[in-house]
């Protein structure tokens, strides 16, 4: 069987890559150019290119080299903008794996032939009862299916996830072992193919500033902002207000955007009530694998790396309402919930709206749910 792996350059894609050949399929290496800006000091795509290449030599497989920019622009990046516009904060990588890694590139593996297109990420696919099913890796740290959620379903019987079962430190020492030049390369913490640069910096380039007033729920100004697609809830840093006369002297945390008069709105302690939510509401969800019905029982993750949080989900037509069992500190519009059973994730959607707490009621608790779903093999 001919497999098309998305080489990236790094250690994970190189390892994918060589887990396939040695249980012996024929593979075949895709480096996609997705971001082009030639005078961008943070864009390394050059130097992955020349990683690639020498990943692709030392395991002897082909390397094609294919530019989704246009694509990526069109359909990720200008979504990205528009949703900072409307003050929400966004996730691009989840749309950069629905629209070009199992969109675009999948389809052109499948041009040069490929039955699959395999990647570094850590997840699991099985099949199971009722199709293919995707499952959490291995290693927790490093599970990504906050990242794949959005793919349809069906693409995921043409995707391999050869790392799900592996631990970060075994795959750096399966690439160490076999001589593979990235084994030890730095992994990549950037926003996906644009790279690790300044995130405001960044923004500042496509995004006009819309200065406006920085205020405490009730109503006193204390600053003013840059506008408010350059915050995001929960941020500390960047804030600007420093110690307020006759305040205590905690630090200030931005709990709200009020969009309607361009206002900032901050709050002082980690732990202030309006930081909380224990009820959101989502968009139109992508179900993996629908829950057993009204009132399921799920967990939920709200970013990546978040332990799952236990949660019911109710119906509101082809949208949810999340009711988590404990409250949930920086939930952030335009981010994603995605939706899990155990070690299956079930699916996820776009956070739309937060219900907020009442100060009398908050009792949070970052204790991880756990897991009690068997373990599955990769597909």
């Amino acid at each position: 069987m001919r497999v098309v792996v998305a080489l990236s350059g790094g250690v994970d894609s190189a390892v994918a890559a060589l887990l396939l050949k040695e249980r012996g399929f024929e593979v075949q290496g895709l480096f996609m150019s997705n971001w082009e800006e030639d005078d961008d000091a943070y864009c390394t795509a050059a130097r992955d290119f020349q990683d690639a290449r020498a990943v692709a030599a030392e395991l002897g497989i082909p390397l094609h080299r294919v530019s989704f920019a246009s694509e990526y622009r069109e359909r990720v990046f200008a979504h990205f903008l528009a949703e900072h516009r409307a003050g929400r904060t966004p996730n691009p990588d989840v749309l950069c794996n629905r629209e070009i890694k199992f969109g675009d590139c999948l389809r052109h593996a499948r041009r040069l032939g490929a039955e699959r297109l395999a990647t570094g990420h850590y997840a699991r696919l099985a099949t199971v009862q009722d199709g293919i099913g995707l499952f959490t890796a291995r290693d927790e740290d490093k599970d990504q299916t906050y990242f794949l959620h959005a793919v349809p379903r069906q693409q995921f019987t043409h995707a391999l996830f050869p790392l799900g079962g592996l631990l970060k430190a075994e795959v750096r020492e399966h690439a160490r072992r076999a001589g593979l030049p990235v084994f030890d390369k730095p992994d990549s913490t950037g926003i996906c193919f644009i790279g690790e640069r300044p995130y405001r910096e960044f923004l500042a380039r496509y995004l006009a500033e819309n200065p406006g007033p920085i205020e405490t729920p009730d109503g006193v100004r204390l600053g003013t902002h840059r506008g408010l697609a350059f915050y995001t809830l929960g941020q500390r840093a960047g804030l600007e207000i420093g110690g307020q006369r006759g305040r205590a002297e905690l630090p200030w945390y931005a709990a709200a955007k009020d969009a309607a008069h361009n206002t900032l709105v901050v709050v002082q302690g980690h732990d202030h009530p309006r930081l909380f939510t224990q009820t959101l509401c989502t968009g139109p969800v992508n179900w993996l694998a629908p829950p057993a019905g009204e009132g399921a029982r799920v967990t939920v993750r709200c970013r990546h790396r978040q332990a799952r949080q236990p949660a019911r989900v109710a119906h509101l037509g082809p949208d949810l309402r999340v009711l988590f069992e404990q409250p949930q500190r920086a939930v952030t519009p335009g981010q994603y919930a995605v939706f899990y059973d155990g070690e299956r994730c079930l699916g996820g959607a776009v956070i739309e709206s937060l219900e907020p707490m009442r100060a009398d009621i908050i009792q949070y608790s970052q204790e991880p749910a756990h897991s009690t779903a068997p373990s599955v093999e990769d597909a």
